[in-house]
């Protein structure tokens, strides 16, 4: 009797720390998104593909936290490659610059959605092997 009872609360834990990340990736990926829309102006000016980009990462992570939503592995996946992309980018775009476009500076709104993106992706290396336990 009290190996299930210790069992069943076992499960609560997991099942509140899988709602957790689930919130925590939700919120996380679609602070990146929102970023990158509230730039994308900025963008346009100089390369317009690189605005373009930006509004598509502002609606793929709308598409990756619906996904996380509904606890579907593929949200996850769609949100750690719009990270691990935006990473990339940002970090190229200020070393050796985007093709069409010159070296930027190094910002803080910048450095903030990488942390933002680096926290993402945190989250979901254990949310991935929760869903593959499961």
């Amino acid at each position: 009797m009290i190996n299930i009872v210790i069992k069943n609360q076992a499960r609560e834990i997991i099942n509140d720390v899988s709602k957790s990340l689930m919130w925590a990736g939700i919120l996380l990926i679609l602070a990146t998104g929102l970023i990158h829309l509230i730039e994308t102006p900025h963008h346009f000016e100089e390369a317009s593909y690189v605005g373009v980009l930006f509004i598509l990462n502002g609606i793929g992570t709308a598409v990756a936290a619906f996904g996380i939503y509904l606890q579907r592995g593929w949200g996850w996946w769609l949100g750690a490659f719009i990270a691990v992309f935006s990473i990339i980018s940002y970090i190229i775009s200020r070393t050796i610059g985007l093709p069409a476009a010159h070296v930027e500076e190094w910002n803080t709104i910048g450095i903030i959605s990488v942390a933002i993106e680096a926290a993402f992706l945190l989250v979901f290396l254990p949310s991935i092997l929760n869903q593959r336990k499961s």
